[in-house]
């Protein structure tokens, strides 16, 4: 697409293990697109290619056929490197460091002139809510403080493209709300996000858009409630009967027309049908699951 910020195409990653081991296909043609000012969650169950496919966007590995562009340019150029932010799995801290401290150390890699970078530095601070600690060592911080502050270190060159690897896992209610609200402002304010996570509920209020991939291959791309209405729903038939309501569930609208006619024939009258709205994480379940089904 012509406005993407992070274009994918014919993506493809073997791996070799070992002489007489069978290679590992990793990646089989994924393509895919992250648009601007957008949350894209990147969904997969383990050994679906997710890993792959983040190192070989950020040139941690190397595709073995297939184009990334970014910004609309071929390459991970200098020039693309400035305007992404990254936040790995398992970040590194540099524990003696304040959380000021780290801002500036990452502000000064990314070539900030120190004029700005001070007010940069007590911004973002504010934003993830730890204006309060800024000058406690991030020793003495949570877990959920230090992905509120790694994020802003992800942030702190103001990019156009910020990628996530798992940024809730392994925190609490209250730190998983606080980081989704950070990731809505930063969409809000026009950045891409591109995240993967196995925590479904979260992609599910996050996310304007879905890239699955199941076993390497591509199996969605599209908006979050598209993937969702198209997983057979299944719906609740409501019917009076002898003169007494009685509601039953079909578990997909094939089953659900088996029984309306069923109950037809025994006299009863249809009152109401309604379809039931999945959860991600059940639409998830039902397709990207289903060995013989793509969406």
């Amino acid at each position: 697409m012509a406005n993407s910020v992070l274009s994918i195409r014919n993506l493809k990653k073997t791996y070799k293990r070992g002489i007489g081991a069978k290679p590992v296909h990793a990646l089989k043609g994924a393509s895919f697109d992250v648009q601007p000012g957008t949350i894209t969650g990147f969904l997969g169950a383990n050994g679906a290619g997710k890993t792959t496919t983040i190192k070989c966007l950020l040139g941690l590995a190397f595709p073995d056929e297939g184009e990334i562009s970014y910004f609309g340019k071929s390459g991970l150029t200098p020039e693309a490197k400035g305007r992404i932010g990254f936040l790995p799995e398992r970040p590194y801290f540099y524990e003696h460091l304040t959380g000021r401290e780290f801002l500036r150390f990452y502000g000064e890699l990314s070539n900030l002139k120190r004029s700005d970078l001070q007010d940069r530095i007590a911004k973002l601070l504010t934003r993830v809510g730890l204006d309060h600690a800024k000058d406690r060592q991030l020793r003495g911080y949570s877990k959920g403080m230090l992905q509120r502050v790694g994020i802003a270190q992800a942030l702190i060159h103001q990019p156009e493209l910020v990628i996530l690897d798992e940024p809730v896992t392994g925190l609490d209610p209250d730190g998983r709300m606080e980081v989704a609200e950070i990731i809505k402002e930063t969409a809000q304010a026009g950045t891409a996000v591109f995240f993967s996570s196995h925590l479904l509920p979260d992609a599910e209020r996050l996310c304007d858009r879905l890239v699955i991939l199941k076993l390497g291959e591509l199996i969605y791309e599209g908006t979050t409630e598209n993937f969702i209405s198209r997983a057979d729903q299944g719906s609740s038939i409501t019917f009076k009967k002898n003169g007494a309501l009685q509601t039953i569930t079909a578990p997909s609208l094939t089953e659900a027309q088996t029984i309306i006619d069923t109950e037809r024939k025994a006299g009863a009258e249809i009152i109401e049908v309604r379809p039931l709205r999945l959860t991600l994480e059940e639409a998830f379940m039902r397709i990207a699951f289903d060995k013989e089904r793509k969406v």
